[in-house]
């Protein structure tokens, strides 16, 4: 026998050739990647969760470097994140105002915190020499 000789096939005993793609590993990935970004979406919508007021509004308009200032449903005062004293409200945003100089400054305040924090916010905006609005969602239509 020669080492290089081949191997005749018999007619009609051809093997069929299978372009078959396994899909399955692909399909678990895509579903571990959608759980992922369901859980996470909602992580990185950032800010403090308040249940703002609701009246006849306008929409926002898209400022590059806006500072939102937020009085949650306890009273606490946040600048951006930054949970805030109440006390010490007035220093920290002369402080940041002076050193940023936002475009806007948009007061997002709970609909059910008390009106002592919300003045002592809206005062000390309104004494700069920056543009403020509250922030408010639409009243729904009847």
């Amino acid at each position: 026998m020669r080492a290089g000789r081949r191997r005749r096939r018999r007619e009609g005993h051809d093997l069929e050739v299978r372009a078959d793609v396994n899909v399955t590993s692909l399909v678990d990935v895509a579903f571990t990647l959608l759980v992922i970004f369901l859980i996470t979406a909602p992580i990185m919508q950032g800010g403090i969760e308040v249940d703002v007021p609701r009246g006849d509004v306008n929409p926002l308009s898209s400022v590059e470097s806006p500072l939102i200032v937020t009085v949650d449903r306890s009273g606490q005062i946040f600048l951006n994140e930054t949970p805030v004293e109440r006390g010490a409200f007035a220093a920290a945003f002369s402080q940041l105002v002076g050193a940023g100089q936002p475009e806007m400054v948009y007061i997002k305040g709970d609909s059910m915190a008390t009106l002592g924090p919300w003045f002592d916010v809206m005062s000390t905006v309104a004494a700069s020499e920056v543009r403020w609005a509250i922030v408010a969602e639409q009243r729904p239509v009847r």
